[in-house]
Parts: C-alpha cells; structure tokens; sequence
C-alpha cells in the first residue's frame, strides 16, 4: 500500500475505501441513464492507486471494480485536492486509464476488447472549476478533418466547493465527509462546524459515531489552520456527550505521537528515538490543546537535550489548562 502522505488523501481514502459509502455516492450523484445500468451490489475497490508519488500531494485515487449489463467494468475515482483546478486534469486521467488497462492486459483478464472506464473527478478547491471536461477540449486543430485522429472521452465532475449544501446528499457520514471537504479551504468552516458535526447525532451507532469524529478532527487538525482548539470544543459540544470526547483524544494523540517519534529515531540511537518521540509528543499535544498560541515557545522546547526534563514538559502538557501552566514550566529553572 502506498504511504499516505496528504491530509485530504487521507481522508479520502478513510472514507471512499468503505465500499458503501463509494456506492452511496454513485447512488446520489451519477445520472439517472448511467445508474440504471450498473449493478451497484457488485462494487468492490480493485486498487488503491495508480498516482505517481511525486503527484500525490494534488491528486488521491480509488479504482472500483463494477458489473455493466453482466460485463467487468471500473469505476475510476480521483480526488483533486489543488486550490485551483488543474488544465490537464483530462490527460492525466487518460494516463491513468491507460495505466489500468495495461494492469488488466498484464494479468491475463483482457484478450480482445478493453472494458469500459467511468472515470470521475471530485473537487474541493477555491477557484470554480470552468476547465472543458472533454480530453478533445485540450486540443486546437487547424482544421475538423483532423479530429478523428484525437481520443475522445469525457470525464464527470463534482465541485464540492460550490454545491449548496442542500445539494450535498447522501446519508449522515457521507454528508459529513463532504460537507468538511467543501468548507476545509475556507474562513467559513469556522461557523459551519458546529452544524456539520451536529449530523453525527443522526447515527445509530454511537460507537461508529466517535470512531468517525476522531476521524473528522485529525483530518481538519492536520488540513487547515483556520480552526483553532477552542472552535473544536465548541463544535463537539454540539453532540450529545461531545464535550467529554476532546480531553481524551488529544491525550490518545499526544500518546500516539510519542510512540512515533521514537520508532523514526531509533534509526540514530535509543536515546535520540527518545528524545524524538518526546518531542513529537510534545509538539502534538500544544498544537491539539492550545493551537498557534501553544506552539509559540515550541522552538526553545526543541533545543533541550535533557530527556527527563522532556518527559516532565508532555506530562505537564497532558494535565494542563492553559498554556501559561507549561509557559511558565518551560522557562522556570
């Protein structure tokens, strides 16, 4: 499996690997003269993805595997998560396509005749996308009797970004997803939140609830800097026992960055792999807990070589309130 480097391949992937969730979309967004034609009980994802890794911080992909009339066909799915829609996006879906086929030739499941690539496109980005959605709208010939030598193929799109939200459909955790993906970019996620995470009540499963949250928040943590602890909390506040959930995760975050800092420095010593950890920890935990305003004197955290005195600044940062409590911790002697 690829490395997931992207905050929104992340979440992309998070949630369109769900096979229900792929096919709620469909079942919402494709047209009515495409729908009738596949078996969406048939969906299943075939390969996670054909994306170059030097792409992969523009574009996130899922290819299903689908029945057309009793015939092996794929769904391609790419997520462009550009502020701006990209010009070439119809020939990079053609490179992508060509790729699969290649796959398919290669695996003995095609001999004669290719099958059939719905290729899609979702966007979340500022900029309306008004790029023509033909791969011919990328050429100019001089003259129509040359036409028949360009590939023709359209490709359909979904600007997330300038839906309305009453024209986000689907069931509560796709609505959710999407609904995040529209605003993520913008200053107006800020008061949306609350509203967004209020759908969450909806769920039947408080467990799949939490677990979907957790999800959420790591997602707009990591994506955006326009969201700070406070608008969390009041957000989760916003669902029945939401205000008891933040403590917890930040710690389980706090824990997890720990434990990771010290496996990718283990590679220079234990020491270092210690110390590293504690200060994957460390920096966690401030930005989770208190956002910009606990990151501020982060710097001189990151000069101190003492590692006791490291692990007494997480677990000051684990219990704390306010960020004056590890201020005033870090700069006593």
């Amino acid at each position: 499996m690829a490395e997931i480097i992207n905050p929104h391949d992340r979440f992309f992937k998070n949630i369109f690997s769900h096979e229900e969730y792929a096919r709620e979309f469909l079942e919402n967004y494709l047209p009515e003269e495409i729908k009738k034609l596949l078996d969406l009980n048939t969906l299943i994802i075939f390969k996670e993805s054909f994306i170059e890794k030097e792409l992969r911080e523009y574009f996130s992909d899922l290819l299903y595997r689908i029945d057309i009339k009793r015939q092996i066909a794929f769904i391609y799915l790419l997520f462009e998560h550009k502020s701006r829609p990209d010009p070439l996006t119809a020939f990079q879906l053609l490179r992508y396509m060509v790729k699969i086929w290649g796959l398919l030739i290669k695996q003995g499941q095609v001999h004669t005749k290719l099958p059939i690539i719905i290729p899609l496109v979702i966007y979340h980005g500022a900029s309306a996308w008004r790029i023509d959605t033909r791969f011919t709208g990328l050429f100019c010939p001089p003259d129509d009797s040359l036409r028949v030598y360009i590939p023709d193929f359209n490709y359909m799109l979904y600007d997330i970004s300038h839906l309305s939200d009453d024209g986000i459909k689907g069931a509560v955790m796709l609505r959710v997803s999407l609904l995040v993906l529209k605003y993520i970019f913008t200053p107006e996620l800020k008061e949306k939140l609350a509203a967004i995470f209020s759908l969450l009540k909806d769920l039947k499963s408080k467990k799949t609830g939490l677990e979907y949250l957790e999800t959420l928040l790591r997602y707009i943590i990591n994506a955006t800097d326009k969201i700070t602890k406070e608008d969390l909390q009041k957000a989760i506040e916003s669902i029945p026992e939401g205000g008891d959930i933040m403590p917890t995760i930040a710690e389980q975050w706090i824990e997890e960055g720990y434990k990771k800092g010290i496996q990718q420095g283990m590679q220079q010593g234990i020491k270092q792999g210690i110390r590293q950890g504690l200060l994957e920890a460390i920096e966690l935990g401030l930005k989770i807990k208190f956002g910009a305003e606990g990151l501020t004197f982060y710097p001189d955290i990151s000069k101190i070589r003492d590692i006791d005195r490291l692990r007494a600044i997480k677990e000051v940062v684990e219990i704390a309130k306010h960020v004056d409590e590890i201020k005033n911790f870090v700069i006593s002697p």
